[in-house]
C-alpha cells in the first residue's frame, strides 16, 4: 500500500501553504559607495598606461657612475690622549649619606610669592567673535613709534647737509657780490625800478595806439614794413617788462 495514499500519512501532517522563510539580507559596508568612486577615479586615471599628469625626467638628470653607492665617512683620526670617561666606583665606595638641609622651602616659597610682585598680563587684542588672540605689541595697535624721543626730530644728516646748502649760497651770493663791485654794477632802487617799469608800459601803450590806427587793408609794402616794425616794438616792450616784474633786483652797469 502507498503510504502517500493514507490520510493518516506523515506528510499530510505538513500544512500545504508553508513557505520556505528567505535567507537573511547579506552585510553591506557603510563604505562601499566612497571604495567604489575611489577605484572608478584611479581607474580613469590609469587608462592611459600610467599616471594622466607624469612630470618627465630632465635629460640632465641622468644616472651617473657609483651614483647609488654610499659614501662613507671621512676616516677619523685616533687621539690617544684625549680624556677618558671616569672610572666606574667600586663596590666598597658609597655615596655620603645624612646631609640634610635647615632650609624651611614651604615658608621660604610662601613668603616668596606673598612679597614677590604680581607678574603682568601680556597685552593681547581678540579681533573674532571665537575668542582669537594675538599679541598687541607686534599687532602695530600701540602708538610706541610716535612716543619715542626722538620721533618727529629732523635727522642729523639732513640738518647737516641743510647747513651746507645754505652755506654754498651764501658763499655763492658772496661771490655775486663781490663780481657785481668788480664789474662797477649799480642796483636800480624800488623807485627807479618803479618809474623804468611805468615808462616802459606808457611807450607800449603809444605804440599799440600806432598799431591800432593802422589802415585796415594792408596793400602795400610799406604799410606792411610798419606794422612788422610796430610788432617788434611791442613785442620787445612786453618782454622788458615781464623782466622788471619778474625780477625785484636790478643791476645796470655804470657807464
Amino acid at each position: 500500500m502507498d503510504p502517500t495514499c493514507s490520510s493518516e500519512s506523515i506528510y499530510n501532517l505538513i500544512p500545504s501553504d508553508w513557505k520556505e522563510p528567505p535567507p537573511p539580507p547579506r552585510y553591506v559596508s557603510v563604505f562601499k559607495a566612497a571604495v567604489k568612486d575611489e577605484k572608478q577615479k584611479f581607474k580613469t586615471a590609469m587608462k592611459t598606461m600610467g599616471p594622466a599628469k607624469l612630470e618627465v625626467p630632465s635629460p640632465k638628470d641622468f644616472l651617473k657612475k657609483h651614483s647609488k653607492e654610499k659614501t662613507l665617512p671621512p676616516k677619523k683620526k685616533l687621539e690617544r690622549n684625549e680624556p677618558r670617561k671616569p672610572p666606574v666606583p667600586l663596590r666598597t665606595d658609597h655615596p655620603v649619606m645624612g646631609i640634610q638641609s635647615e632650609k624651611k622651602f614651604i615658608n621660604t616659597n610662601a613668603a616668596d610669592v606673598i612679597m614677590g610682585v604680581a607678574k603682568k598680563p601680556k597685552p593681547i587684542y581678540v579681533d573674532k567673535r571665537t575668542g582669537d588672540k594675538h599679541d598687541l605689541e607686534t599687532s602695530g595697535l600701540v602708538p610706541k613709534y610716535i612716543n619715542k624721543k626722538g620721533y618727529g626730530v629732523t635727522p642729523d644728516y639732513i640738518r647737516k647737509r641743510n647747513e651746507e646748502v645754505k652755506k654754498a649760497q651764501e658763499e655763492y651770493d658772496n661771490y655775486i657780490q663781490e663780481n657785481l663791485r668788480e664789474a662797477a654794477m649799480k642796483r636800480l632802487s624800488d623807485e627807479e625800478r618803479e618809474a623804468v617799469l611805468q615808462g616802459l608800459k606808457k611807450n607800449w601803450e603809444e605804440v599799440h595806439k600806432k598799431f591800432q590806427s593802422l589802415s585796415v587793408f594792408i596793400d602795400s609794402i610799406p604799410k606792411k614794413i610798419r606794422k612788422q616794425k610796430l610788432e617788434e616794438e611791442m613785442k620787445q616792450l612786453e618782454h622788458d617788462i615781464g623782466v622788471l616784474e619778474k625780477h625785484k633786483i636790478i643791476y645796470i652797469a655804470n657807464k
